[in-house]
């Protein structure tokens, strides 16, 4: 891994033109006319052309701002964000509707400030999501509910078909990386727990690369998640939101071979399925279609 200090631009595969187009234009008016956010524009996501196109599409819930400040994390952050949009399930099934998506991921922020944290308002998303769109798969990329298990229940109680959650780096990395209420263990947990009340529903993970974590670092943390049950893990490359001081900087840009070398050490570990690469994100195409398969063939099973 070569320092990015050595590196004051992007190096050549990190080099992509952001997506345009009408498809993507409509699917954008689509979103903000009822004032929802997706992932895709928050983060502006280079992938978001294939997946709006290829029909998936990555929902932020209960709001843009979040109660825990990741130094990784482009989100704004207060201590006590408005409160969540009580007509907000309606207002995503409808939109996911017109949008006619296959498969959508909703992912939320953190409400540390709420006394379920949010858990029923995910759920309520989840089920008015299914009951507009029987057919449409969700995927449910969940907080760690500070380690409490009953609140998580409650969310996959709403039975989403994948449940994920981010464990986001190597563990001797997650104090500098993530906020203090996060932590390492804590989101293995959450991953374990999930596969143990409901053993049928995939799980899934992501790791960021390039923030200064050693190899051998990154095959503990593959073992520690494949041993906590998780059936999907993805591996992308950590870039610092464009213009921030606040967050960490990029301690290293990983070659696509190397994350292609990472991405066979995690299969040869067990994983149903790995996406390993400079642009793979939490919400990638490539997995998520390999889990509407996998759905779709238990479905018919």
């Amino acid at each position: 891994m070569e320092p990015a200090a050595a590196r004051p631009t992007l190096p050549p595969w990190l080099k992509v033109k952001l997506p345009t187009g009408p498809r993507v234009a409509r699917l954008k008016d689509a979103s903000r006319s009822r004032g929802l956010a997706t992932v895709c524009e928050e983060a502006r996501c280079p992938n978001l052309a294939e997946c709006w196109g290829g029909g998936t599409a990555t929902f932020m819930i209960m709001g843009e701002v979040c109660t825990r400040g990741c130094r990784f994390c482009s989100v704004d952050t207060a201590l006590r964000p408005p409160l969540p949009d009580p007509e907000e399930p309606a207002k995503l099934a409808l939109t996911l509707k017109e949008m006619a998506v296959e498969y959508a991921v909703l992912t939320t922020v953190c409400r540390d400030d709420l006394p379920d944290q949010g858990a029923g308002h995910l759920a309520s998303c989840i089920r008015a999501v299914k009951d507009a769109n029987p057919a449409m798969r969700i995927e449910m990329l969940l907080q760690d509910f500070r380690g409490e298990r009953k609140l998580l229940e409650t969310v996959m109680d709403a039975r989403p078909d994948v449940v994920a959650h981010n464990v986001e780096c190597v563990e001797r990395l997650t104090a500098t990386v993530r906020d203090a209420k996060a932590g390492y263990r804590q989101s293995l947990e959450v991953l374990r727990h999930s596969k143990i009340y409901q053993p049928g529903t995939p799980t899934k993970t992501s790791l960021m690369l390039g923030l200064g974590e050693t190899e051998e670092e990154v095959l503990t943390a593959l073992d520690d998640i494949r041993e906590a049950g998780t059936d999907i893990i993805t591996m992308g490359q950590y870039l610092r939101p464009t213009g921030s001081r606040h967050h960490l900087p990029v301690h290293s840009f990983v070659h696509p071979d190397e994350f292609a070398r990472f991405g066979e050490l995690a299969r040869a570990r067990g994983f149903l399925f790995v996406a390993s690469g400079p642009f793979v994100r939490s919400s990638y195409r490539a997995a998520e279609l390999f889990l509407k398969g996998r759905l779709e063939a238990k479905d018919a099973a």
